[in-house]
């Protein structure tokens, strides 16, 4: 499977903070960091997202640097890109949909800008 990006149309949805911003960890054993590739540490946060049917979604988006946001705060996410995935562990198949932005900020700010 390519690791193609897949833009996501932001523009009906709302996004609401739902779980605090933290540092992606690549290995539990170590507690090694994710960092991309200008040596930004990668976090995580949860948010749900809603569209203008009401249908509600649980997501986490990977973003670079500690995106300074906090829980129930109304939120944007620049650059929204879903990616489909797939891994065997343990001979086991797993496959999901992973999310990444540019940057994530209070949706007010956005708006003030």
């Amino acid at each position: 499977m390519q690791n193609i990006g897949i833009p996501v149309d932001t523009t009906a949805l709302t996004f609401v903070c739902v779980a605090p911003p933290q540092p992606k960890i690549t290995n539990r054993e170590t507690g090694e960091v994710k960092v991309d590739s200008e040596g930004r540490t990668v976090f995580q946060v949860g948010l749900s997202v809603a569209n203008e049917t009401g249908r509600i979604d649980l997501v986490q988006v990977n973003v670079p640097g500690d995106p300074q946001i906090q829980v129930g705060q109304i939120v944007t996410a620049s650059d929204l890109i879903a990616r489909p995935w797939k891994q065997v562990i343990g001979g086991q198949e797993r496959h999901g949909i992973s999310f990444a932005a540019s940057a994530i900020v209070p949706a007010s700010a956005v708006r003030a800008a």
